[in-house]
């Protein structure tokens, strides 16, 4: 596999071996994983293609894109619930 360089600041290079080190990697590997964890907007859209299709096989309807869009932020309610039941049980109304 061919290698490149990437010019950063030295202070920048220092911290990414700092994290490196104490992740037990090298700075080429945590480069690595640190970008494995960010798509790019092309992977993020095949993704959400895929999600889209795989919600239209199992509820076995076929919604268009633009009633996806429409839809409410379902999982975005789950969080916004779960927090609201979570600050009750501490008694921390919001």
């Amino acid at each position: 596999m061919a290698t490149t360089t990437i010019q950063v600041l030295r202070e920048t290079r220092d911290h990414l071996a700092e994290l490196a080190k104490e992740r037990g990697v090298s700075i080429g590997q945590l480069v690595e994983a640190l970008a494995a964890e960010q798509p790019t907007a092309a992977q993020r859209a095949k993704q959400l293609a895929a999600d889209r299709e795989t919600v239209r096989r199992m509820m076995g309807v076929d919604l268009r894109d633009e009633e996806f869009e429409r839809a409410p932020d379902v999982l975005g309610n789950i969080y916004k619930i779960a927090a609201e039941k979570v600050r009750a049980a501490k008694g921390t109304a919001a």
